[in-house]
């Protein structure tokens, strides 16, 4: 099985759909990522053995999950697969404790590799585990339904979009915990999502489902490209969804200063919790990105910095392209702007953002 996490080779047909898929899944974060009722969650239902597929076989870390022609077919608490849904559908009878240890407790002991303790740090539920669920908000909830399912210490993460019962606001502070999760517990993830920004955001590879068939399989800004991909993207829709530190507030400015890789960003203000040295997440629309050759002087916008041009992109009508400013910008221009400007890779120039187009998503 090479390097894989997961091998997926599966058919399964319903009336209006056959969902065929062939993939050797990485360890990392997969997004998976499609039209609604492309055969997303029935793929994640067939791995998790909630849905048998017509033929094909799911090998987990060298465990045979399912296969057709020796019909094996483990049942779901036999997979060690974790699952978090749209709605947390927490047990509203159980504390957040409670809820968190149902999943520990079902799980052999020869198989529990992950405290009950440490998701409640990692996931910051210390001052939630008294609670009922009906007493939480639904950012809250979601922590919890998280903590659950990674309480059974699975071999595979199946998130189906988790974000999408949540505020905007909320988006970044639960991708910055999937996040945090991969890395400190290592568990491969799959992540369902029709919002190809969270998609660049969080995904090391990601697979694209159209219809019930695989269309591409690659690393996220390469899907972007797929002009099917680019159809699906709603016009102006496209974000930059950033992890920036607070470094600083001005005496009498309303902005707050965030490193983002070398640069300085200026912010809108930040809840009154985070300090400096805290990470929050932010969000910038591509298209609000203004791009110069030259350094801007006498403007209004407070945010103006210096980038190298990574790769310039034309799908459609449209012109993507990618700049590093001590982390990578995706920036969506006119096709009548990059010729103008006469813009191409590896030249360098300044972006130009408005602190007020910046959203705080925490």
């Amino acid at each position: 099985m090479g390097d894989a996490a997961l091998e997926v080779r599966v058919r399964k047909s319903y009336p209006a759909l056959t969902l065929e898929v062939e993939a050797s899944i990485p360890h990392g974060i997969t997004a998976v990522f499609g039209p609604s009722g492309s055969g997303k969650t029935t793929l994640l239902n067939s791995i998790a053995g909630l849905v048998a597929p017509d033929e094909g076989s799911i090998v987990l870390g060298g465990r045979t999950l399912f296969a057709s022609p020796g019909r094996v077919d483990l049942r779901p608490e036999g997979r060690r697969v974790g699952y978090m849904f749209q709605e947390s559908l927490l047990f509203p009878h159980r504390s957040v404790w409670q809820n968190i240890l149902f999943g520990y407790d079902l799980t052999p002991p020869r198989q529990r590799r992950i405290s009950p303790r440490r998701l409640v740090r990692l996931l910051g539920l210390e001052a939630l585990l008294d609670r009922r669920p009906a007493n939480l908000s639904t950012g809250e909830a979601q922590r919890v339904a998280l903590a659950r399912a990674l309480a059974t210490s699975p071999e595979l993460l199946l998130l189906d979009e988790p974000l999408a019962s949540l505020d905007l606001s909320l988006r970044g502070r639960i991708l910055r915990y999937l996040k945090d999760v991969y890395r400190e517990l290592g568990i491969p993830m799959l992540y369902v999502s029709h919002n190809i920004s969270e998609v660049l955001a969080i995904a090391d590879r990601a697979l694209v489902i159209s219809r019930g068939r695989q269309l591409a399989f690659d690393h996220p800004r390469k899907v972007l490209l797929n002009p099917f991909v680019h159809s699906l993207v709603e016009a102006g829709s496209l974000e930059n969804l950033l992890d920036v530190t607070v470094s600083g507030r001005r005496p009498g400015d309303s902005l707050v200063g965030a490193a983002l890789g070398d640069s300085t960003l200026w912010i809108p203000a930040v809840p009154p919790h985070v300090v400096d040295g805290d990470v929050v997440s932010v969000a910038i629309r591509a298209g609000d990105i203004i791009v110069a050759v030259d350094r801007p002087h006498g403007i209004s916008a407070r945010n103006i910095l210096e980038g190298r041009i990574q790769s310039v992109h034309r799908i459609g009508g449209a012109v993507m392209l990618y700049a590093d400013v001590g982390a990578p910008l995706l920036v969506e221009i006119t096709p009548e702007a990059l010729e103008s400007l006469d813009l191409r890779e590896g030249q360098d120039v300044f972006l130009v953002i408005k602190s007020n187009s910046i959203m705080v998503l925490d």
